[in-house]
């Protein structure tokens, strides 16, 4: 497959005004400038279009939940046990929720999906294609990092089950002492096998992100304190009280959103759209997510629309569901970019269609196959 004559934003090595991508066995070969393009019969011409890499949004809980579906379909959260990090979100997701359809159409064809944020540690999130009806086939990363939770939500789960933890210390305290636990089996050399600490290794081994949920300054304190603790490779995810102590979170990864929310609890009181930029001109690496459900997954063009309007350059904020979305969680090496030897996950579109709050894409491409 060759696609010749559009815009063509790689998100690598910047903007080529007429240019091509070569593609072969779902990998993208070659990108240049279109006076250089091989030959090959088949060819997409998009001249007049805009190309770009497929959106990526990195934090959500896409086939987790089911749409308009009760306890049937509710598993993100198994909340009967606070410290979970041997749960894996692929056998949860559902491949066939529609809102993997509405994320396609909309040109997001990576997501970052795992569990809720009601356990202190709530288990694996998988890198996934959005393309696809079998969750093993569309898995880009299965173990991208393990999801932390500090705050409110473990707070009020476990406080309404009268057990642990109830207060900011305990949570931090079975965070601690679960990784401990892990550190010393790791240590042993034939341990009697325990599935939480063997699902811990790839985290202590720098292998995996170590995604922590949290919005108010001091949680986000306390989940750069464990991280320094156990040398482990630190996201923040939200982060809405990141504004408010920026100088403190210069070099760090930060997952911010969604941007399009109420406070609807005492944590989001300090939530601010300006939070990404103070971020990020403070040297912090900020992608942006939807966080679905809380936003629905289609909306995440919105959420970088409103960057542009809150201090964010366009190639700036399209970076953010981009190259940095892949670079935080880990999956750079494979999708975020148009560059050769990535895979060709790829969208077209109309120049008038970006400046909608929904755009749909003229074609998406995945994998290197057209799904619309």
């Amino acid at each position: 497959m060759l696609i010749t004559g559009g815009k063509i934003y790689t998100m690598e090595s910047g903007i080529i005004d007429n240019g091509y991508i070569s593609i072969d066995g779902g990998k993208i070969i070659a990108v240049g400038d279109g006076s250089d393009c091989p030959r090959n019969s088949d060819v997409i011409d998009v001249s007049g279009k805009i190309v770009m890499p497929g959106f990526i949004d990195p934090h959500c809980h896409i086939g987790m939940w089911g749409d308009s579906i009760g306890i049937e379909s509710a598993d993100g959260n198994e909340d009967t046990d606070p410290i979970t990090p041997h749960l894996r979100a692929i056998d949860s997701i559902n491949p066939l929720d529609r809102y993997f359809g509405d994320a396609l159409r909309h040109g997001i064809t990576a997501v970052v999906t795992g569990p809720g944020s009601s356990n202190a540690i709530a288990g694996q999130f998988a890198a996934m294609s959005t393309y696809g009806k079998k969750a093993d086939d569309m898995v880009i990363k299965l173990n991208a990092g393990t999801k932390f939770s500090l705050g409110e939500n473990p707070k009020s789960t476990y406080d309404e089950k009268g057990q642990p933890p109830v207060t900011r210390m305990a949570i931090a305290a079975l965070i601690r002492e679960q990784l401990f636990k892990a550190q010393k089996y790791m240590d042993e050399k034939e341990p009697e096998f325990d599935m939480k600490c063997e699902s811990l290794i790839p985290l202590l081994k720098r292998e995996t992100k170590a995604f922590f949920h949290a919005h108010r300054a001091d949680d986000i304190f306390t989940a750069l304190r464990i991280s320094r603790e156990f040398d482990l490779d630190p996201v923040l995810i939200h982060a809405t009280e990141g504004h408010l102590v920026a100088d403190e979170l210069a070099e760090l990864a930060v997952i911010s959103g969604p941007l399009v929310c109420d406070r609807c609890k005492p944590e989001l009181a300090g939530q601010s759209l300006l939070c990404p930029s103070v971020l990020a001109n403070s040297g912090a690496t900020v992608a942006c997510c939807t966080d679905h459900p809380e936003l629905p997954i289609q909306f995440l063009w919105l959420e970088c629309k409103l960057l542009t309007e809150n201090g964010f350059s366009f190639y700036d904020a399209l970076k953010t569901i981009t190259i940095t979305a892949a670079e935080v969680c880990g999956i750079a090496d494979t999708v975020g970019s148009i560059a050769a030897g990535k895979r060709a996950d790829i969208v077209v579109w109309s120049e008038n269609e970006l400046s909608k709050i929904m755009p749909s894409p003229d074609i998406v491409i995945v994998g290197g196959k057209i799904s619309s």
